[in-house]
Parts: C-alpha cells; sequence; structure tokens
C-alpha cells in the first residue's frame, strides 16, 4: 500500500466551517492509518481580494483545538506563484492551452438558445498572444470522456464535450484554482485527495490538467486517489448555509462544546463505526476508518443530536475534569484561552475557585454545553441575585402564597441543622401547612436565593451558601414584594 500523503487546503477568507473541520478529520484520519504517512496544511491565499490575514491564524487555531496537527505546513499557496506560472506557460508552449480574449457577453451572445456549459472554443485557433484582455484556457478535448474514480463514488464519468475550454489563469498571469492545485498536489506528492462533493466537478479538469503536465514536463506522476466526501446538510436537507446555519468550528469550542465530543460527531458525518456504540474515541475511529466505508449520501449536521452527545461526554468527566474544563467559562483570568463571545456574570475579583470546586458537582449532571456553567452557578458570587421578572412575579411578586412561604421557612431557619436533607425537610413542613406539595413550596424560595426558577439542586445549593446569605435573601425578597 503506499504511504498516504494527504493534504487539507483552506482559503483564509472566513471562519472555519463545520464542513471543513471534518475534511480535515478525515484526511488526518488516513494519514494516521499509516505510521509514515503525512498530513499537509497548505493555505490557499492566491485570492488577494478574499483573503484576511486574521483568518489564516483561525484556522490554524481551530486545527489546533481539533488536535489535528499538520505533519507539513502551515505553508501559503502563493509562496509558489512563479511554480504555477511556470506550469502554465508550459501548458501553453505544448499546445494544452491558448489566449482568448472573450468576454462572458461574448460567448453568451453566440451561444444564443445553446444551453450546452462550458466555452464554445470560439479562440481556440485564433493564434493569439498574451496582452491584457487575454485569459489562458485549457484546451480540454471535444470527444470521449474523463473518468473520475472515486473511492466512495465509485466511477464517475464526464464527457469532455461538456467540460469545455476552462481557464487556467488570468490575463494579470495569476493562474487560478484548478491548475495552481494540480501543481502543487505533484509538487507535495499527494496520494489522496479527500475533500467535499461540491470539488467533483473540478475533478475532471484536474486530472486532464494533470496528464497535460505529465506531457509537457517530461515528467509522469501518479494521480492521486479521489474521495469526495458527502455533503453535509441541515434540519431542511439543504446544505448548510454560512448564513443562516451555525457553521463555525470556533463558535462550538465558546458554546462550550468538549472538543472529545466535536471530534467524535464529526467521525458521524458520513460514516459509522462498527457494532452500535456512537460514542467513539479517536485511537478507535484510527482502527476502523475507511475512505471505502464512507457513505456518499448527504450527511445531516444535527445540532441537537451533537449538544447531546456532548452532554454525555461531559458526564463522563471525573469530578476534577470538571472543574479543569470549566476554566475558561468561570475563572477566565487564570485559563489556558478564553471563549471569543462572552463573559462570566462575575468580576475576577468575586470569583471564588474553592468555592466553585464545592458548586461544581451540582451541575456536573445538568449541563449540555459548558458555556451554560455560569448562568447556573452564578447566584453563588453575587452579593444578592438578579430576578427573573417574569418568574419572580408568577410565584412571589403576585403571590401572597408564595410570600407566606418565605414567612415560614424564615421563622424556623434559627431551629433548623444546616444540611440539605434537613432544609428539604424545613421547606417540604412549611409548604404541607399551606397545602403546597414540595415542587411548589420549593419555587419561591428558589426565586429569592437564585433568582430563577431553574438551576442547580436548591437544598445543596442552600447548605453551601451558608444560614445568614440564605436569610438575608429571603428577606430581601419579601421586602421587594411589598415594595
Amino acid at each position: 500500500m503506499v504511504t498516504p500523503r494527504v493534504r487539507i487546503a483552506p482559503s483564509p477568507t472566513g471562519y472555519f466551517h463545520v464542513g471543513t473541520a471534518r475534511t480535515a478529520y478525515f484526511n488526518w484520519l488516513v494519514a494516521r492509518q499509516d505510521s509514515e504517512g503525512v498530513f499537509v496544511l497548505r493555505i490557499e491565499d492566491t485570492d488577494e481580494e478574499r483573503n484576511r490575514e486574521e483568518w489564516v491564524g483561525v484556522i490554524v487555531e481551530s486545527m489546533e483545538w481539533l488536535v489535528f496537527p499538520a505533519d507539513v505546513g502551515p505553508y501559503r499557496q502563493s509562496e509558489y506563484r512563479e511554480a504555477h506560472r511556470r506550469a502554465a506557460d508550459a501548458l501553453r508552449a505544448g499546445g494544452y492551452a491558448y489566449y482568448c480574449d472573450c468576454t462572458g457577453e461574448d460567448v453568451a451572445a453566440r451561444k444564443g438558445e445553446d444551453k450546452t456549459p462550458g466555452y464554445d472554443g470560439f479562440c481556440r485557433d485564433r493564434d493569439l498572444t498574451a496582452s491584457s484582455r487575454t485569459a489562458l484556457r485549457f484546451r480540454a478535448p471535444l470527444e470521449g470522456v474523463t473518468n473520475v474514480q472515486d473511492e466512495i463514488r465509485g466511477d464517475v464519468e464526464f464527457e469532455n464535450r461538456v467540460i469545455g475550454d476552462f481557464v487556467i489563469a488570468k490575463s494579470s498571469g495569476d493562474v487560478l484554482y484548478a491548475l495552481a492545485n494540480v501543481v502543487d498536489d505533484r509538487r507535495d506528492a499527494i496520494t489522496h485527495v479527500i475533500r467535499g462533493e461540491e470539488h467533483l466537478a473540478n475533478a475532471p479538469k484536474q486530472i486532464l490538467l494533470w496528464r497535460a503536465l505529465d506531457e509537457v514536463t517530461a515528467e509522469t506522476v501518479d494521480l492521486p486517489v479521489y474521495a469526495h466526501l458527502p455533503l453535509l446538510v441541515n434540519e431542511q436537507r439543504k446544505k448548510l448555509s454560512k448564513r443562516k446555519d451555525p457553521v463555525s468550528t470556533m463558535a462550538y469550542r465558546d458554546e462550550g462544546y468538549v472538543v472529545e465530543a466535536f471530534v467524535n460527531y464529526l467521525a458521524l458525518l458520513g460514516w459509522s463505526p462498527r457494532g452500535a456504540e456512537e460514542i467513539v474515541d479517536r485511537a478507535t475511529v484510527i482502527s476502523q476508518f475507511r475512505l471505502s466505508d464512507v457513505s456518499h449520501s448527504p450527511a445531516f449536521f444535527d445540532v441537537k443530536k451533537l449538544t447531546a452527545l456532548n452532554g454525555e461526554y461531559i458526564r463522563r468527566l471525573s469530578p476534577e475534569e470538571f472543574v479543569e474544563y470549566c476554566a475558561p467559562w468561570v475563572d477566565p483570568a487564570r485559563a489556558p484561552w478564553t471563549p471569543a463571545d462572552r463573559r462570566p456574570p462575575w468580576s475576577e475579583g468575586e470569583y471564588d475557585a474553592e468555592l466553585f470546586r464545592r458548586v461544581a458537582p451540582l451541575v456536573h449532571e445538568r449541563v449540555a454545553t459548558l458555556g451554560e456553567v455560569p448562568a447556573m452557578v452564578g447566584f453563588f458570587f453575587s452579593e444578592s441575585p438578579t430576578y427573573d421578572e417574569a418568574a419572580f412575579a408568577k410565584v412571589l411578586g403576585g403571590d401572597p402564597t408564595g410570600q407566606a412561604v418565605l414567612r415560614g421557612v424564615l421563622e424556623r431557619l434559627g431551629d433548623t441543622p444546616w444540611k440539605a436533607e434537613d432544609l428539604h425537610a424545613l421547606v417540604a413542613g412549611v409548604g404541607e401547612g399551606l397545602g403546597l406539595n414540595l415542587r411548589r413550596a420549593q419555587a419561591p424560595v428558589r426565586v429569592a436565593v437564585t433568582g430563577t426558577l431553574v438551576g442547580p439542586p436548591l437544598f445543596e445549593s442552600l447548605e453551601i451558601l451558608g444560614v445568614a446569605t440564605v436569610r438575608g435573601r429571603l428577606e430581601r425578597a419579601l421586602a421587594s414584594c411589598s415594595a
């Protein structure tokens, strides 16, 4: 078997798309199946109008978070502009390319009602020379087919007459995507081109270019194995939209998806592990993954499923690991990185690391993402909670019975041992005296102490807060009812 050399070649024109992350992972998996395998990171930065330097950093940061380390790179495609131009010149000299000064309007006017895609070959035999108005077109065969042997989709045939003579270099001499990629893949000795199915239409063009370069350079290089991964779709089974769907990889990190869960989910987008278990570690995926097992059907990027999987991973963390994983969201000043779009609802001075270690077990089993933690524990780190207005009005402000619960609890606080089970009995007893079940009786206490109707276990929270804090919050809530 050929030692795999694979590559991912993102453009620095925006955030690191989840589809790009899936492609990177599948490439990395193929490389890791051989001890000598090589994973190359190539930054396609030749589109100067759209490229932004900050996005290069996002690509690298994303892959570092995902732990898909490149064995080679990152290097920039723009570093090899001269090699790309030499290849274009060689194709021109060898008769595989010609200059063309047609505009899109010219071609459309000549074709009229003819809907056959591709260029009509008008400039094939005009023998134009390079100028500020001429682009360089590849001279595609007019007959026959080009066969793409795809590891996932099988043999896919393209009629050459439909491919048409496509542009490989602009009038400036800058080479376009199709040729630049072929030149780079030949130089880097890429054995597998693994990418999204939207690139399948480029494959026959690149195969024609590859074979033409074999001829004009007198250097025969084996074609890579092609594998076009299934499209990622949303709930409506439409292609993921950058404008409508959550597709930024780093946004998931910032929301609190743990990397192990996110990478596990990426593996499930078009591929399945053996057996019924979907929670699998990387070592298992590496040992089982084969390109031939990847489905060609569209893969649904199901955020709900990802979130549920993430919750499973969180619950499998040890208490110590959970505290450590929460650091970017609860203690950013001391964390190795911080979410780009949020900060905890308390100041650095208000945060108490030891208190959080005591509180963490109360929310460990209740969160699906780590980003949910601050809102659930914020009342521990403030002198008085901010009330959810609707919740306060429902169970306290406009409810005399809820106010009676608080008065009853306050009357008995001094006589109750400060343990969760005793506090449970206290609230249940007050509620029973008012004809309320426990759920109804504890609601006004929860809002008074935490500010909301949802959160960690109430009685364990009261025990941690202490009698003085709880008394003060109950009294404040009652005063707010009469204000």
